[in-house]
């Protein structure tokens, strides 16, 4: 009798937590509302720093809540690191700066490990990658093994000092920026780097009427140097970004979405629902799957900082650029014909059947 007893008492057990109606909300309408607030906190910080570049601005805070990287390409003097800093210092982690020349060394990064005469032993003494927030400022001005350094931390979020492996803090975000290729003195990234970042935005020259608040703004200030004392001091905790990370992982997302975030990224490659005819002479190489993670992840945190608790295709098409442009290799004959990502990535946002 008791066996039997336990037996309906495991299938009961079984059957609610089987049942939807007793599964508890994901998200709830106070969880949604603090996400909004914190997003709009940080979104000011930026307001008293930065002049136009929304889209940039939006890609930043999007890639923190997603938990991913982010790479800005710009030509120089478009206050990419201006805006990395703004990002930075809106929150109240962590920061570290790492201007990238020829002559980094992994150990410069990562840390290495010093011996102590007065011990006898080495101590370990780690780098400026050991932080919630780090920004490489030209990060392809970097050789190619520290930028094998960088890489570890980025996908492992851990370094190896002296055979020890050190995880970095949490949370965890790598801000890169980087001239143009054709720039003196710059080294080309990797492919397998280029994909650990989540997004790549590229940075335009601002208009007439922007550079001009730019230049009232720096007048009013007076001072050209971002000051982050001189800020509102009301910043975002860690506890906070910590909490918007985990509330956008928990933004549902359909079926439908899903297939919509897999079909863009299986077109990129010259399949999909509508495959794009003569793609093949223009791509030699399309998005992995790992775009596909990135189209989820930066859906969830958009949808969240929409006020949604659930996404829609906007949320992917919105940053469909940002996610695909470094990710999809152009064949040399495209290049010659000066065929930009771009415009492949606004062919494939095209064609691709929107649920």
């Amino acid at each position: 009798m008791t066996l039997f007893s336990n037996y309906l008492n495991a299938n009961s057990k079984q059957a609610a937590l089987q049942d939807p109606s007793n599964t508890p909300s994901a998200l709830t309408k106070d969880d949604v509302s603090r996400a909004q607030e914190l997003t709009e906190r940080i979104r000011s910080r930026f307001a008293q720093t930065l002049v136009g570049q929304d889209k940039l601005r939006e890609s930043l805070i999007t890639t923190m809540i997603a938990g991913g990287h982010i790479l800005i390409e710009s030509v120089p003097g478009l206050a990419k690191t201006t805006a990395a800093q703004t990002l930075a210092t809106s929150v109240s982690g962590s920061f570290k700066r790492v201007q990238c020349t020829p002559d980094l060394m992994p150990s410069d990064l990562v840390g290495t490990q010093i011996f102590d005469f007065s011990t006898q032993q080495f101590t370990t003494q780690i780098g400026p990658i050991h932080a919630n927030f780090v920004l490489l400022d030209e990060i392809n001005r970097a050789n190619a093994k520290t930028q094998s350094a960088m890489l570890e931390a980025m996908a492992e979020g851990a370094t190896t000092i002296g055979g020890k492996r050190i995880s970095v803090p949490k949370p965890f975000m790598v801000i890169a920026t980087q001239n143009p290729i054709e720039e003196e003195g710059t080294f080309p990234l990797p492919e397998a780097q280029m994909d650990r970042f989540m997004m790549k935005a590229v940075m335009t020259y601002p208009s007439t009427q922007q550079e001009i608040d730019m230049l009232q703004m720096l007048t009013n200030r007076g001072s050209d140097v971002l000051d982050p004392t001189q800020q509102d001091a009301h910043v975002v905790s860690i506890t906070d970004v910590d909490f918007l990370c985990k509330a956008a992982r928990q933004v549902h997302v359909s079926d439908a979405i899903m297939r919509y975030a897999v079909d863009l990224v299986e077109t990129s490659r010259g399949a999909g629902p509508r495959p794009i005819q003569g793609l093949s002479a223009l791509v030699r190489l399309g998005a992995s799957p790992r775009a596909s993670i990135a189209f989820i992840r930066i859906a969830q945190a958009s949808a969240l900082m929409a006020g949604r608790d659930y996404v829609i295709p906007e949320d992917l098409k919105d940053f469909a650029h940002e996610i695909l442009r470094h990710r999809i290799l152009l064949t040399f004959e495209a290049m010659a014909d000066g065929v930009q990502t771009d415009q492949v990535v606004d062919s494939i946002v095209q064609v691709v059947p929107v649920p």
